[in-house]
């Protein structure tokens, strides 16, 4: 796996997302695959699990928004990617980083995202 492979997936999850029902998650994460919404979260597993997540999280294939994304590293089948997402009718914000693992066949066997917002507090 490299930086391509990464950006690929990538860009077929934010296809995914944009589109009607769950049915692409299938062609990006194996059928056990673990999925944490934030390094806190007890992790879904499994695509049935992983489809309730999404059709609870977002609007719909029509919601709005930009989604930009940089491949930070990538070391054997673990990759870092810093995205950054823009909704357009909430104007939520979300600075991201997820951390992939993905099989041979370029599907994630684990995603976890540490997601973050302009309003939380930083630490200090």
């Amino acid at each position: 796996m490299d930086s391509n492979d990464v950006r690929r997936w990538v860009e077929r999850y934010e296809q995914a997302w944009r589109s009607p029902g769950t049915d692409a998650l299938a062609e990006l994460f194996i059928d056990d695959a673990t999925y944490l919404v934030s390094p806190w979260a007890e992790p879904v597993r499994g695509l049935d699990a992983s489809r309730a997540l999404w059709e609870s999280e977002r609007v719909g294939p029509d919601e709005k928004f930009t989604m930009t994304s940089e491949v930070v590293a990538v070391d054997g089948d673990v990759a870092v990617v810093r995205v950054e997402v823009e909704y357009a009718a909430t104007e939520n914000r979300w600075r991201d980083l997820w951390l992939l693992r993905l099989d041979d066949q370029g599907m994630c066997v684990a995603f976890e995202e540490w997601p973050f917002a302009p309003d939380q507090p930083d630490g200090h």
